[in-house]
């Protein structure tokens, strides 16, 4: 267990990748560090996930800017999470009129987005230097309602035209959060899925709901999309590499909650619950970018949604640092 809080020893900036999918469809990565995606119609902009801080934000608009002088109309939420919506206020200073979520987005933003955003601010360091820059929470202009399709309940559904493209955005099931919303463009088959998939990076699951993940994962490979832009990793192109994220997505999520109904089972306390799921996770998994910071996150959630725990305890500064001393060795 490392001494180092989450990511605060990682400073080193990552080489970012803006890179074309489709005739529309745009990818923006940055080597494990929290991604975006950029649909560019005729006539409007939509960006997916808004990035840290409205400074870090600068840097997307302004790869933007060499490749369309559209307006930036829409920006979506796929979940919330401070390292991805805390930017947004750069896109409206630009003229965005809509910042869209999900109904169950809106909730976690009202239940525990202050807590989420301090929280993140200690967490990551690097990604926040220019904390300043946030003028607070972000906070949706549109809220799509809706179920859980993986009960059979019917998700709310959003068509945006930007002018030669249509984006589906829905919410196609809990996974990484309880309102995790994707944003598909169906005739260029690329399916931009926030934090609901990841790809050789660590995969947070510290407001997951476990349980329900893998069937939202089916979901979405029933959709057979050709291109995806996973929240962390490099953007994914072809069939074969699409079902490659999502695999090692489902994979992390099942070996993970396993441990943690294991651990639950013996009645195993948290340090010990620790250990047990590292020997299953570590050979996977502890090579890739992130790992040492998501595990005690996601060991905590594991124990507590194996123990009942249903609704995700709030992550305060305080319960962070709590949690991450009680599992020092």
């Amino acid at each position: 267990m490392s001494k180092e809080f989450a990511s605060q020893s990682d400073l080193t900036d990552k080489t970012i990748t803006f890179e074309q999918l489709s005739a529309h469809c745009w990818a923006y990565t940055a080597e494990g560090d929290p991604n975006s995606g950029v649909i560019i119609g005729d006539k409007f902009i939509m960006v997916s996930d808004a990035t840290a801080t409205p400074a870090m934000a600068q840097d997307l608009i302004a790869r933007i800017r060499t490749v369309s002088d559209k307006p930036i109309k829409y920006v979506l939420l796929t979940h919330y999470h401070a390292v991805r919506v805390l930017g947004a206020s750069a896109y409206i200073a630009e003229g965005a009129t809509e910042v869209i979520a999900s109904q169950g987005t809106y909730e976690l933003i009202i239940e525990r987005g202050a807590e989420d955003m301090q929280s993140e601010m200690e967490r990551f360091p690097r990604l926040f230097r220019n904390a300043e820059s946030v003028p607070g929470l972000t906070w949706p202009t549109l809220v799509i309602a809706g179920g859980d399709a993986t009960k059979g309940e019917v998700p709310g559904k959003l068509t945006v035209d930007l002018g030669g493209v249509k984006v589906q955005i829905w919410q196609p099931g809990y996974g990484h959060t309880r309102g995790d919303t994707i944003a598909w463009v169906e005739e260029e088959k690329v399916l931009f899925s926030g934090d609901l998939v990841e790809y050789e990076a660590g995969v947070y699951t510290g407001d997951a709901q476990l349980e329900e993940w893998p069937a939202t994962l089916e979901a979405l490979r029933a959709l057979k999309a050709e291109a995806i832009v996973p929240g962390r990793g490099e953007a994914m192109k072809g069939a074969a590499d699409v079902n490659k994220a999502l695999d090692y997505t489902k994979r992390w999520v099942e070996t993970l909650y396993a441990a943690g109904k294991e651990a639950a089972v013996a009645g195993m306390d948290l340090k010990a619950a620790m250990r047990h799921t590292r020997k299953s996770m570590d050979p996977i998994f502890g090579h890739v970018f992130i790992y040492e910071h998501c595990l005690p996150f996601d060991v905590s959630r594991a124990y507590d949604e194996a123990s009942g725990i249903k609704n995700p305890r709030i992550w305060t500064a305080e319960r962070d640092k709590e949690m991450w001393s009680a599992l020092q060795d």
